[in-house]
C-alpha cells in the first residue's frame, strides 16, 4: 500500500511540474488569424485590411500572425492597378500576409507580373483557409 501511495506521489508531482512548465509556454503563443476577402469590392478589402490593422494595434505586430487570402473575384483587388494596392503594400509592410490563389489566377488567365509585388501566393486559397484552422487559426470573413 505504501509502494501505491509513493507511486501516486511521483505521478502527481510530474503532473503539476508539466502543468506549470506548459502554462507560460500557452500564456505565450502567438494569435493566429486568416482572413477571407472572396469580393471584387474596395469596401470589402478596406473592411479585410482595417480588421488586420486593428488586430495588430491591440495586440501587437509581434503577437499575431495574419493572413489575408483572396480568390474567386477577390482576386482583382490583388491587380497591380488595385484601387486598394497602397493600402495592401502597407499590410505587408506591418507583417500581414497577403496571399493570391494561384488556381484563381489560372482560371482567369493572370500570371504574377499582373499582380502587386508586395503579395505572395499559395496553390489553392480555400485549402490554405482550411489548413491554418487545422492549425488552430481564428477565421474571419468581412
Amino acid at each position: 500500500m505504501k509502494k501505491m501511495h509513493t507511486i501516486a506521489g511521483i505521478l502527481l508531482s510530474s503532473v503539476l511540474m508539466f502543468g506549470a512548465m506548459a502554462a507560460p509556454a500557452l500564456a505565450a503563443e502567438k494569435s493566429k488569424m486568416v482572413i477571407q476577402v472572396s469580393d471584387n469590392d474596395a469596401a470589402k478589402w478596406n473592411l479585410a485590411l482595417n480588421n488586420a490593422k486593428n488586430i495588430q494595434k491591440d495586440l501587437g505586430n509581434a503577437n499575431v500572425d495574419l493572413e489575408i487570402i483572396a480568390y474567386g473575384p477577390g482576386i482583382n483587388m490583388l491587380k497591380a492597378e488595385s484601387e486598394v494596392g497602397n493600402r495592401i503594400n502597407e499590410a505587408v509592410e506591418s507583417g500581414v500576409k497577403v496571399l493570391a490563389c494561384l488556381n484563381t489566377m489560372r482560371n482567369q488567365k493572370l500570371n504574377k507580373d499582373d499582380m502587386l509585388g508586395s503579395i505572395s501566393y499559395v496553390p489553392a486559397g480555400v485549402i490554405q483557409i482550411m489548413q491554418q484552422q487545422q492549425k488552430g487559426y481564428a477565421y474571419l470573413r468581412p
